[in-house]
């Protein structure tokens, strides 16, 4: 049986919030982290680099694998050339650094956002429809890397994960703000609640990309990801309401005056340089369906964690037993 430690890993982009949770997972493999940023936990493994510059991406010698988790996919980046610069052109960049250091095995995690907003449960094989440019540019960076992979399939192994939105311990994304509102016992619904919301809990990803490290399975590989089952928005509060033992009202803000609210803060925020946890394009993604198939990735792979057990262990260390000295990881 071959050893973990017998052939190297690249993690690129581990000092983030996934990337943090897969570097504690992957402990016991040979690993090494490149990112522009230094690592909370895992310092002593990371060195300095910025995908948007090939002369700053180092792969080690003897590398057989790399993840690449580097993007740029918060709502609010400024300006937009950024996200092409970093998740097109930066992928370029890494490829070609694969190829300068002879690697042919790829993990990239891409996103459901290349499909757009309220589709009918995409699968894989779904059109593309981004409605921003995070979306567009993650589609942008899949056909370079299947392009890259075509150039020589017989020898390379590419898996494309697309999770949906992913949540858990430290974020500090749109998850958790919704989490914090619902869980102050302040919220109120926006809508009806009963559209559909799919959601990866954190400890799930990072476990796929270890299975799929493990495997080494020949071929480009494209898997949504998604716990199941899905939540409606009001089964999402109904969870939080259990674990937290509170009582929300049960007043419901029709979605036009919502969003009228959120362009209200738009406004505020060019006017006062300030962001706000409230906008239009949040407004409109917390009413929209956004429920994606990913039974292709289910039937070869076991979740450890449900949905339900994801929440609940997100809600514990943030709202229930918290720490003061925590690192955070700010996204979305």
């Amino acid at each position: 049986m071959q050893s973990k430690l017998s052939s190297k890993i690249q993690i690129i982009g581990g000092s983030g919030f996934v990337g943090s949770f897969l570097l504690e997972a992957l402990k016991d493999f040979n690993i090494s982290n490149l990112d522009k940023n230094p690592s909370p936990f895992f310092d002593n493994i990371t060195v300095n680099g910025d995908i948007r510059n090939l002369d700053k991406i180092k792969i080690p010698k003897f590398t057989e694998t790399v993840v690449l988790l580097a993007a740029e996919h918060r709502d609010d980046v400024s300006p937009t050339s950024l996200y092409y610069d970093v998740n097109v052109q930066g992928t370029k960049n890494v490829l070609k650094a694969m190829d300068n250091s002879g690697v042919k095995n790829l993990i990239f995690t891409s996103s459901v956002a290349i499909y757009g907003l309220n589709k009918e449960n995409p699968d894989e094989n779904h059109d593309q429809d981004p409605f921003n440019h995070y979306g567009k540019s993650k589609w942008e960076a899949e056909v370079v890397i299947k392009e890259w992979y075509e150039n020589d399939p017989t020898h390379k192994s590419v898996t494309i994960l697309r999770p949906t939105v992913i949540f858990g311990e430290r974020n500090r994304g749109n998850v958790y703000n919704l989490l914090k509102q619902i869980s102050s016992g302040r919220f109120m619904m926006i809508g009806k609640g009963q559209n559909k919301k799919s959601m990866a809990y954190v400890g799930n990803i990072v476990a796929l990309i270890k299975d799929r490290l493990e495997k080494k399975e020949l071929g480009h590989h494209v898997f949504n990801y998604a716990d199941k089952p899905d939540f409606s928005m009001v089964e999402l509060t109904q969870t939080i309401e259990e674990k937290m033992k509170i009582k929300l009202p049960s007043i419901k803000i029709p979605y036009l005056l919502g969003m009228m609210g959120g362009y209200c803060f738009d406004f505020i925020s060019v006017l006062s340089g300030k962001k706000f946890s409230i906008s239009s394009v949040r407004v409109k993604k917390f009413c929209a369906t956004t429920q994606f198939d990913s039974d292709k990735v289910h039937r070869s792979f076991k979740s450890p964690y449900t949905l339900k057990e994801g929440l609940y262990k997100t809600l514990e260390h943030e709202f229930i037993n918290t720490k003061k000295d925590e690192v955070l990881f700010y996204s979305e």
